[in-house]
C-alpha cells in the first residue's frame, strides 16, 4: 500500500511510523524544508524522543511528491489549519481518493466538523475519520492502542481498518462520522476543565465528576445534532475523554493545570508549546450548544474562565451550586 501523512506533528508522525511498521510505502509531509531534512537525517521527532522513524519512511516538504499516486492519505495537521491545507492539497487529489482526517476540532464561525471542511475544499475525495484514545507518545512506541474509524461506506471503513490494524493497533469501524468527530473535539474542552481542577489541587472525586458530567454534555449535544448515542459510549466518546483527562501526555490537561495555577490561556498555550485544541473548540462548543438549545454548564464555565477572566474557583463554585436536578432527565420516579 502507498500511504501519505500530511502533517508532521506528534500525531501525524506517530501514524506515519505505524503505517511504515505495517509495511506500507509511507511518506510524511511537513511544510518546513528544514524540518524535513532534519527528520530525514536524524530519524527522530523532537517531541517524540523515544520514537524512531523506520528507514522506509520518507519525509518531505514537497506536497505534490507526498500526494502523488497514494492509495490512502492521512490529514494530520491541527484543526485550525485543516481548511488552508485542504485547499493546497485539492489540485493533487484524484476522484474517489481516500482521505482520513485525524484532527480533532470544530471550525470557528462555520461550526463545521473537519470532514465537512475537507469535503467542501476537496469534493472529489472520499473523506473519513480516525479517532479515539490514542496518545502519539504511545502509538509511536507500539504500545497497544484501540481506535475507531468512521466512513461514508463500509467498504471505505474496512479499507482503513485493514490499512492501520496490526498487533499493537486495533481498529473498529462505525458509520457515525459526525458523532466520532463531536466526541473527539469536545473531549478536549472537558480535559481543560479536568486540568484546571488538577491545577487547583482538587482530587479524584472532582476528576470523576468532570468526566462523567462531561460525557453527559457531549452526548446531549451530539444526539441533538443527529449522532448515535452509542458512539459517545465508545472509543471516541468516553474512551477518548478518559485518556485525555487523566494523562500528562494530554496537552489540553497540561494547559488546564497551568490555568488552574493562575496563568491565562495564552500563557498556558505558550508554555505547553503545542496547539491546545480545547481552547479553540471551547468557543465552537458554546456556539453549538446555543444553536441546538442544549445545556452545557461545563462548556459555559470553561468559556468564562478562558475568555471572560472568571476565576477557576468561582467557576467550580457555580457548577457545584447549580439548581438541583435528576441525574438523567430521561428517568423518573414511580408515582
Amino acid at each position: 500500500m502507498k500511504t501519505a501523512v500530511i502533517g508532521a506533528g506528534t500525531w501525524g508522525t506517530a501514524l506515519a511510523i505505524l503505517l511504515a511498521h505495517n509495511n506500507h510505502e509511507t511518506v510524511l509531509w511537513t511544510r518546513s524544508l528544514e524540518n524535513a531534512e532534519t527528520m530525514e537525517v536524524s530519524r527522530k521527532h523532537k517531541n517524540l524522543p523515544d520514537a524512531v522513524l523506520p528507514q522506509g519512511l520518507k519525509v518531505t516538504s514537497d506536497m505534490q511528491q507526498a500526494l502523488q499516486d497514494r492509495d490512502m492519505i492521512v490529514l494530520a495537521v491541527p484543526s485550525i489549519y485543516i481548511r488552508e491545507t485542504s485547499k493546497k492539497m485539492s489540485g493533487y487529489i484524484r476522484q474517489g481518493q481516500v482521505i482520513v482526517s485525524v484532527a480533532k476540532g470544530i471550525e470557528a464561525d462555520s461550526l463545521k466538523t473537519m470532514t465537512d471542511v475537507i469535503e467542501e475544499e476537496i469534493p472529489q475525495a472520499d473523506v473519513a475519520v480516525l479517532s479515539g484514545p490514542s496518545h502519539a507518545e504511545e502509538v509511536s512506541r507500539f504500545i497497544p492502542t484501540t481506535i475507531v474509524t468512521g466512513a461514508r461506506t463500509e467498504k471505505t471503513a474496512r479499507f482503513i481498518q485493514d490499512t492501520f490494524m496490526c498487533d499493537c493497533f486495533r481498529v473498529y469501524i462505525n458509520p457515525d462520522i459526525k458523532g466520532i468527530e463531536i466526541g473527539g473535539a469536545l473531549k478536549n474542552v472537558v480535559a481543560l476543565a479536568a486540568g484546571i481542577a488538577d491545577g487547583l489541587g482538587y482530587g479524584d472525586n472532582s476528576k470523576a465528576a468532570l468526566i462523567t458530567r462531561g460525557i453527559a454534555e457531549i452526548t446531549r449535544l451530539g444526539v441533538k445534532m443527529g449522532c448515535d448515542i452509542e458512539t459517545f459510549q465508545g472509543l471516541s466518546g468516553i474512551g477518548d475523554l478518559i485518556v485525555t483527562c487523566a494523562s500528562m501526555h494530554s496537552r489540553n490537561r497540561r494547559a488546564g493545570i497551568l490555568i488552574g495555577q493562575g496563568k491565562s490561556y495564552k500563557e498556558a498555550m505558550k508554555e505547553v508549546g503545542q496547539v491546545v485544541e480545547g481552547v479553540y473548540a471551547s468557543r465552537a462548543a458554546l456556539q453549538l450548544a446555543e444553536k441546538y438549545n442544549v445545556t452545557m454548564p461545563i462548556v459555559s464555565e470553561i468559556n468564562q474562565v478562558l475568555f471572560e477572566n472568571k476565576s477557576p474557583e468561582k467557576a467550580v463554585e457555580d457548577l457545584m451550586m447549580r439548581d438541583r436536578r435528576l441525574e438523567n432527565q430521561g428517568l423518573c420516579f414511580n408515582k
